[in-house]
Protein backbone atom coordinates (compact mmCIF):
# COMPACT_ATOMS: atom_id res chain seq x y z
CA UNK A 1 0.00 0.00 0.00
CA UNK A 2 1.29 3.43 -0.73
CA UNK A 3 2.07 6.19 1.68
CA UNK A 4 -1.42 7.71 0.76
CA UNK A 5 -3.79 4.87 1.66
CA UNK A 6 -1.88 4.62 5.18
CA UNK A 7 -2.56 8.32 5.63
CA UNK A 8 -6.18 8.36 4.54
CA UNK A 9 -6.66 5.52 7.13
CA UNK A 10 -4.81 7.31 9.88
CA UNK A 11 -7.00 10.12 9.14
CA UNK A 12 -10.07 7.10 9.87
CA UNK A 13 -9.06 6.04 12.84
CA UNK A 14 -8.33 9.64 13.96
CA UNK A 15 -11.65 10.95 13.50
CA UNK A 16 -13.18 7.95 15.04
CA UNK A 17 -10.69 8.57 17.96
CA UNK A 18 -12.16 12.41 18.26
CA UNK A 19 -16.03 10.10 18.32
CA UNK A 20 -15.18 7.57 20.50
CA UNK A 21 -13.22 9.47 22.97
CA UNK A 22 -15.75 11.98 23.52
CA UNK A 23 -18.23 9.32 24.20
CA UNK A 24 -15.83 7.38 26.51
CA UNK A 25 -15.01 10.41 28.60
CA UNK A 26 -18.50 11.68 29.75
CA UNK A 27 -18.75 11.12 33.55
CA UNK A 28 -15.25 10.44 34.40
CA UNK A 29 -12.10 12.01 34.64
CA UNK A 30 -9.89 12.95 31.80
CA UNK A 31 -6.40 11.33 32.67
CA UNK A 32 -7.72 8.60 33.72
CA UNK A 33 -9.47 8.00 30.19
CA UNK A 34 -6.13 8.86 28.80
CA UNK A 35 -4.71 6.49 31.33
CA UNK A 36 -7.24 3.42 29.87
CA UNK A 37 -6.78 4.28 26.50
CA UNK A 38 -2.72 4.15 26.52
CA UNK A 39 -2.98 0.57 28.55
CA UNK A 40 -4.50 -0.35 24.89
CA UNK A 41 -2.60 1.32 22.45
CA UNK A 42 0.63 -0.30 24.66
CA UNK A 43 -0.56 -3.83 24.27
CA UNK A 44 -1.72 -3.08 20.77
CA UNK A 45 1.37 -1.71 19.55
CA UNK A 46 3.75 -4.66 21.47
CA UNK A 47 0.95 -7.60 20.34
CA UNK A 48 2.12 -6.47 16.87
CA UNK A 49 5.90 -6.12 17.79
CA UNK A 50 5.88 -9.66 19.02
CA UNK A 51 3.58 -10.73 16.08
CA UNK A 52 5.96 -9.38 13.74
CA UNK A 53 9.08 -10.63 15.47
CA UNK A 54 10.55 -6.97 15.92
CA UNK A 55 11.54 -7.18 19.39
CA UNK A 56 14.73 -9.34 18.12
CA UNK A 57 15.86 -5.43 16.29
CA UNK A 58 15.41 -3.52 19.70
CA UNK A 59 19.39 -3.95 20.44
CA UNK A 60 19.61 -2.25 16.59
CA UNK A 61 17.85 1.38 17.69
CA UNK A 62 20.79 3.91 17.90
CA UNK A 63 21.22 6.06 21.15
CA UNK A 64 19.79 9.32 19.01
CA UNK A 65 16.57 7.81 17.46
CA UNK A 66 15.85 6.36 21.40
CA UNK A 67 16.35 9.49 22.62
CA UNK A 68 13.61 10.90 19.96
CA UNK A 69 11.39 8.28 19.93
CA UNK A 70 11.38 8.80 23.76
CA UNK A 71 11.10 12.55 23.38
CA UNK A 72 8.32 12.19 20.75
CA UNK A 73 6.41 9.56 23.45
CA UNK A 74 5.65 12.66 25.94
CA UNK A 75 4.61 14.89 23.24
CA UNK A 76 2.52 12.30 22.51
CA UNK A 77 0.99 12.12 25.74
CA UNK A 78 0.73 15.42 26.59
CA UNK A 79 -1.18 16.13 23.16
CA UNK A 80 -3.70 13.15 24.29
CA UNK A 81 -4.17 14.23 27.97
CA UNK A 82 -4.98 17.69 26.28
CA UNK A 83 -6.98 16.55 24.01
CA UNK A 84 -9.28 14.31 26.30
CA UNK A 85 -9.72 17.28 28.49
CA UNK A 86 -10.43 19.37 25.65
CA UNK A 87 -13.22 16.58 24.89
CA UNK A 88 -14.61 16.77 27.61
CA UNK A 89 -14.95 20.31 28.03
CA UNK A 90 -16.42 20.70 24.00
CA UNK A 91 -17.74 19.72 21.80
CA UNK A 92 -16.03 17.03 19.18
CA UNK A 93 -17.04 19.12 16.40
CA UNK A 94 -14.98 22.18 17.28
CA UNK A 95 -12.10 20.16 19.57
CA UNK A 96 -10.88 18.03 16.19
CA UNK A 97 -9.98 20.77 14.12
CA UNK A 98 -8.12 23.10 16.76
CA UNK A 99 -6.57 19.27 17.28
CA UNK A 100 -5.74 19.00 13.89
CA UNK A 101 -4.13 22.53 13.00
CA UNK A 102 -1.56 20.40 14.28
CA UNK A 103 -0.95 19.71 10.40
CA UNK A 104 -0.19 23.47 9.91
CA UNK A 105 2.33 23.58 12.87
CA UNK A 106 3.98 20.15 11.34
CA UNK A 107 4.66 22.37 8.34
CA UNK A 108 5.95 24.93 10.12
CA UNK A 109 7.93 23.16 12.37
CA UNK A 110 9.37 20.90 9.80
CA UNK A 111 10.57 23.93 8.07
CA UNK A 112 12.10 25.67 10.99
CA UNK A 113 13.27 22.22 12.66
CA UNK A 114 13.98 19.83 9.30
CA UNK A 115 14.80 22.65 6.69
CA UNK A 116 12.13 21.20 4.79
CA UNK A 117 10.96 23.51 1.55
CA UNK A 118 7.92 25.55 2.36
CA UNK A 119 6.79 26.48 -1.39
CA UNK A 120 3.34 28.79 -2.66
CA UNK A 121 1.39 25.64 -2.77
CA UNK A 122 2.19 24.64 0.65
CA UNK A 123 1.62 28.53 2.23
CA UNK A 124 -1.65 28.59 0.33
CA UNK A 125 -2.50 25.07 1.45
CA UNK A 126 -1.83 25.91 5.15
CA UNK A 127 -3.52 29.35 5.05
CA UNK A 128 -6.56 27.33 3.85
CA UNK A 129 -6.17 24.65 6.63
CA UNK A 130 -5.97 27.88 8.97
CA UNK A 131 -9.10 29.95 8.18
CA UNK A 132 -11.23 26.85 7.95
CA UNK A 133 -9.68 25.48 11.27
CA UNK A 134 -10.90 29.34 12.82
CA UNK A 135 -14.31 28.97 10.80
CA UNK A 136 -15.26 25.29 12.32
CA UNK A 137 -13.84 26.28 15.38
CA UNK A 138 -15.25 29.73 16.24
CA UNK A 139 -17.62 30.89 13.91
CA UNK A 140 -20.89 30.46 15.11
Amino acid sequence: MSWIVYASLSAVFAALTAILGKIGVKGINSNLATAIRTVVILIFAWGIVYGQGLQKEIHTISRTSLIFLILSGFATGLSWLFYFRALQLGEASKVAPIDKFSLVLTVIFAALILKERITIPIVFGISLITIGTYIVAFVK
